[in-house]
């Protein structure tokens, strides 16, 4: 069966290709470097040809808010479009668990755009809601880093980190699994406080910055609760545990 991947030269996207390809199918890495671009449209509708299901893993470029909405607006639009002429069976997108939480973030709304296009589309397709991966968290930790380059103020709000092998692995089921046209939650299967997972992070990178617990900080562009972040009772939960990932990061030197 063939499968396109858009996005399948990413983090996530990568890892699902190479489980996809493991599993005995067709798998094509469709991103600009391999000339399939969903925001001009550029080799979509070659890349979709013959294609029974579409994993839509990409992201934007730029997490601008008036950059981000432009960006899901137009290569959903364009995917969808080449999509249906293509006849695609299961179109399946990664979002994020709480996008419908979090719309004071220009990042989320957007997300939340491209959700309600696939769903008012015709084509078959199933949502993946994904907490965030451990892969983040460095970007987390400088998104709330004040201008002394020592402090790093986050919210102890409860989160729920996955891995990326974990997500990879649920995206996987889910693209060789029948179109459900509804969203699923994937998560880690621990739940700690945002500020003392980024703590333990940078403790484990032997870097040096101090983390503050700040009620009031934002996630980016948002105000996050204990429920914000967590997936619900019936989500898919991952299997590798915080201080495993953790763990595993310990021998890569602090950036300079």
């Amino acid at each position: 069966m063939k499968i396109v991947v858009i996005g399948g030269s990413g983090l996530i996207g990568s890892k699902l290709v190479q489980r996809l390809a493991r599993s005995g199918h067709e798998v094509l890495a469709a991103s600009p470097n391999s000339g399939v671009n969903t925001l001009t449209g550029v080799g979509l509708p070659a890349a979709l040809a013959g294609a029974k299901v579409v994993v839509d893993v990409s992201n934007s470029p730029s997490f601008a808010d008036d950059a981000v909405m432009s960006f899901f607006q137009t290569s959903t639009r364009n995917l969808l479009a080449a999509a249906a002429a293509a006849d695609v069976g299961h179109l399946v997108a990664l979002s994020v668990v709480g996008t419908e939480r979090l719309q004071a973030s220009g990042y989320f709304r957007a997300k939340l755009v491209q959700e309600a296009l696939i769903k008012a589309s015709p084509l078959p397709y199933t949502l993946v809601h994904s907490t965030q991966f451990f892969e983040f968290l460095g970007g987390i930790a400088q998104s709330g880093t004040e201008a002394d380059g020592q402090t790093v103020r986050l919210s102890p709000a409860c989160v729920q980190p996955i891995s990326s092998d974990d997500v990879a692995d649920a995206m996987h089921d889910v693209a060789l699994g029948k179109p459900l046209r509804t969203t699923v939650e994937i998560a880690g299967p621990e739940r700690i406080g945002l500020a003392e997972m980024v703590r333990r992070y940078l403790a484990a990178k032997g870097d040096p910055r101090r983390v503050v617990d700040d009620p009031h900080a934002r996630y980016f562009g948002a105000q996050i609760d204990d429920r914000t972040l967590v997936a619900g009772d019936d989500a898919r939960l991952g299997t590798v545990p915080f201080a495993q990932w953790f763990a595993a990061q310990a021998s890569t030197p602090a950036p300079t």
